[in-house]
């Protein structure tokens, strides 16, 4: 028997505060720092992203892709004083520590990892940066694409348009709880992963595990259009299979949003479109009266074509999705 995908659900008041509130997650990384003369050169040889020419106190995010240019591990690259911190799911820091042990000379690039004894904090919605303005945790907020500290040595940063947060804050434990105490008192609202993981079905982000598995290429997921890959930038690991795709080929599918008319229970993850088997469900959230999902679909497939997704009718639509899109 197929099995279907994991549904999540949100009621009109929770869909309600994460579109218009401020939610606060307290979000499981790994999170890594990467440290000495030669820590941004090194990395920009490793990862997809383009740490040189946003230049220092930004983030981007990117990916660590295997010599045949699969993904091993999306990311987070924050570029704060000399050192980049690296914020990674869980399940891709052990491939992404192994690949650093390969690649990164001990004299120009340490790693220490920061896990155990720092954590991190994301707001979501409409209200997120009026409430960071009045907790008065940092004397400005930083501009998209930008990041900032506080005198504690608070980190902030504003991702750039289409992220699935707002604005992250990484540090030492003890002031990521302080942090979360004063914005609970300044009206943000606890939120939990299942807030966290909406929003990102809202903006069509991929996810490791869901999206992004072992055989899949960036320009599958979405890191095109996310700004999660440079074609300008050099060599970098797995660089041949990806600028041989963009600029002689194309991906054979593509990572595209579904809508059903109904909410009616799918029986299975399949997806038949264009007479043949065209692709899975991966991620699919019940919000507004109505289900949307993720899924990487064969490129022929065009946007606003019906399917039968999960055994229902789907429209397939672009992403991220209209009306209900959180960041």
């Amino acid at each position: 028997m197929e099995l279907t995908p994991p549904e999540l659900a949100l009621d009109p008041v929770r869909l309600a505060r994460l579109t218009a509130g401020a939610v606060v997650v307290s979000t499981d990384q790994a999170i890594i720092q990467v440290t000495g003369p030669g820590a941004v050169e090194c990395l920009q040889g490793l990862l997809t992203n383009d740490l040189v020419k946003p230049g220092p106190q930004t983030i981007t995010w990117g990916a660590l892709l295997t010599p045949k240019g699969m993904i091993e591990t999306d990311l987070w690259a924050l570029r704060h004083g000399d050192a980049v911190l690296l914020l990674l799911p869980m399940a891709g820091s052990v491939r992404a520590g192994a690949a650093f042990l390969r690649s990164l000379p001990p004299r120009l690039a340490r790693t220490t990892d920061l896990t155990e004894n720092w954590s991190t904090l994301i707001l979501i919605g409409a209200s997120a940066e009026p409430t960071l303005t009045e907790s008065a945790l940092f004397r400005g907020l930083p501009v998209r694409g930008q990041l900032g500290s506080n005198e504690e040595g608070l980190i902030i940063a504003r991702p750039a348009v289409g992220a699935p947060f707002d604005f992250l804050l990484v540090g030492p434990d003890a002031l990521i709880a302080a942090a979360d105490e004063r914005l609970g008192k300044c009206g943000g609202a606890l939120g939990t992963t299942e807030d966290s993981e909406a929003a990102r079905i809202l903006a069509g982000w991929p996810a490791l595990g869901a999206e992004i598995d072992e055989r899949t290429l960036p320009q599958e997921a979405r890191f095109d259009e996310l700004g999660g890959v440079s074609y300008t930038k050099g060599c970098y690991l797995g660089q041949e299979t990806v600028a041989r795709i963009h600029f002689r080929g194309h991906p054979n599918r593509e990572l595209r949003g579904l809508e059903w008319d109904d909410a009616a229970p799918l029986t299975g993850r399949l997806i038949e479109g264009a007479g043949r088997e065209a692709g899975t469900v991966r991620s699919t959230l019940l919000a507004g009266g109505r289900r949307v999902g993720l899924a990487p679909i064969r490129r022929e497939v065009a946007v606003g074509e019906m399917v039968t997704a999960g055994g229902r009718p789907a429209r397939v639509v672009a992403l991220p999705f209209g009306g209900l899109r959180v960041a």
